[in-house]
């Protein structure tokens, strides 16, 4: 309803604005018209109504400054008007905006906020070790650690390795081998990682 009225006030203005405009242009053309009218009343020697027609204009160019002012007021007003509906838009924004974060205050506390940040750092601490294994990045004290297991293992037991099998390889055909090689790539890569 407030929006509604400030655009029909909005609307009024302009549409006076305009018409002051017009009636501006009105009386420059009439002044101008006068102005010639009084040279001609001057050439033929009537210079009492010359005179008064110069008296007459000088009251329209008084008005003409006065409508000038009033044109200049309501572009101010209009502009003011403008601008309060712009203030009004982001007060309305605003308004929204706070609405929703305090909906999405009561969805979520604080302590719950707190809680879930330190599982995430958790996880994020957890994945990293994971990750340091995998790429074989130990530290000196690790690899220390392992040095030692496997150290105490080959003590505390005897292993024994197979043997090797002494019997010749069969040949393969040249492009099974890049064939069986393309193959076996992936699976040495999976098992360097």
């Amino acid at each position: 309803l407030y929006s509604l009225l400030i655009r029909k006030v909005n609307m009024q203005l302009k549409q006076q604005r305009d018409k002051l405009k017009q009636y501006k242009k009105k009386i420059t053309l009439q002044l101008e018209k006068e102005r010639c009218l009084a040279k001609q009343l001057l050439k033929d020697g009537k210079k009492e109504r010359a005179l008064l027609l110069l008296k007459k204009k000088r009251y329209q160019d008084q008005l003409l400054d006065k409508t000038d002012v009033q044109i200049s007021n309501l572009e101010r007003m209009v502009r003011d008007i403008e601008f309060a509906q712009i203030e009004i838009k982001v007060i309305e924004g605003l308004k929204a905006g706070n609405d929703c974060l305090k909906q999405m205050h009561e969805v979520m506390s604080i302590e719950e906020v707190e809680r879930i940040l330190e599982e995430t750092q958790e996880a994020i601490e957890y994945q990293k070790q994971i990750d340091e294994l995998l790429a074989g990045s130990l530290t000196p004290e690790d690899e220390d650690a392992v040095l030692a297991e496997l150290e105490a293992i080959i003590q505390g037991e005897d292993i024994t390795l197979p043997e090797l099998p002494t019997d010749p390889l069969p040949a393969v055909p040249k492009g099974e081998t890049e064939r069986k090689e393309a193959q076996i790539k992936p699976e040495r890569e999976m098992l360097a990682a």
